[in-house]
């Protein structure tokens, strides 16, 4: 009796695999694009700042430049230039390599009636997802607590109200003076953001004033959408902070505060920065590991590191001072 012809899923091209390797390429790619997907679709903050890629390197430094003034000239006088512009820095370090880990034992894997690894690199990816937009949440309101690197330009702002977690109202002419702020500051109307946990934003939601079109609003009542508001656009994420952390080791840079007052964030893209070594992987153990310990183990991890950038660019809503 012939052989059954078989179809490798996890070969290349009905390819004669020639290894372990060969034989299961396309499983890791599969386990790779569901961690990637998982990161991207519970990612909010990652487009929302600035963001710089380095090859090799501890650290990466961003520059800061102060402004220039103008006068007139006196016919006749040279010209010689007459603008002392000061300049600072900012170095955000690489925090130590995050990683978020699983490990199947092979029979308990057979005995389980559904498939589970399509699950777990979804939760892996969402984990590393997760603890990053934590991390950016909490140095945008921490630029907002800061002075600016130059001496002559404003820092951070916090606009506090006792009612800023419980009343639309109060919530809406907050982001209202969170633009005239900026505006006051010179930020530029750009990439303006605001982001809110669940309840405050269906606070802001339900403010009729903001959902109605008859007087401008653009946001959508049945749907629960308000895109934007006073020319900042609204976003909805539980890791807004709303509580005392601490630092955890392994972090280079400062992530930890008392964020317990915190209402809701308003910044504009250059408020944070994130430097990345080693982007969004994946791994999945091999054949020795297998046979060793007779199951699989699956890693998601990277290593990037984010710090305020820009003060004057971050606004924090709070319903008091900080502790």
């Amino acid at each position: 009796m012939a052989n059954a012809v078989l179809s490798q899923l996890g070969v290349v091209n009905a390819a004669v695999p020639g290894d372990y390797d060969a034989a299961n390429s396309l499983f890791l790619k599969k386990f790779t694009g569901e961690v990637l997907t998982a990161f991207n679709e519970q990612n909010i903050f990652m487009p929302l700042h600035q963001v710089r890629t380095i090859e090799n390197g501890k650290s990466a430094s961003f520059n800061h430049t102060g402004k220039a003034t103008a006068r007139y000239h006196v016919a006749g006088t040279p010209i010689l230039g007459d603008n002392t512009i000061k300049h600072a820095e900012t170095i955000i370090k690489i925090d130590d390599r995050l990683i978020s880990d699983v490990f199947i034992e092979d029979l308990e894997e057979a005995k389980n009636h559904y498939d589970v690894r399509s699950e777990y690199s979804k939760q892996l990816g969402a984990a590393l997802s997760r603890e990053f937009d934590l991390k950016i949440a909490r140095v945008i309101a921490l630029a907002a607590r800061s002075t600016n690197k130059i001496d002559d330009l404003p820092g951070g702002t916090r606009l506090v109200n006792a009612a800023a977690k419980t009343d639309g109202t109060v919530l809406a002419g907050l982001l209202f003076d969170a633009a005239q702020t900026f505006d006051e500051k010179d930020v530029w109307e750009g990439e303006r953001y605001a982001t809110f946990k669940p309840a405050q934003y269906y606070l802001l939601v339900q403010n009729k004033d903001l959902m109605n079109k008859d007087w401008g609003g653009r946001g959508e009542y049945a749907s629960a959408e308000l895109p934007e508001v006073a020319g900042i656009q609204i976003h909805k994420s539980n890791n807004v902070p709303s509580a005392v952390v601490a630092a955890v080791t392994g972090e280079q840079n400062t992530y930890a505060g008392d964020f317990s007052t915190t209402a809701g964030l308003v910044f504009q893209k250059a408020a944070a920065a994130t430097v990345k070594l080693q982007d969004l992987a994946m791994q999945q153990s091999g054949a020795d590991f297998e046979i060793m310990y007779q199951g699989t183990l699956m890693v998601g991890k990277y290593a990037m590191g984010s710090g305020p950038l820009r003060p004057e660019c971050a606004i924090e809503l709070a319903t008091g001072v900080v502790a």
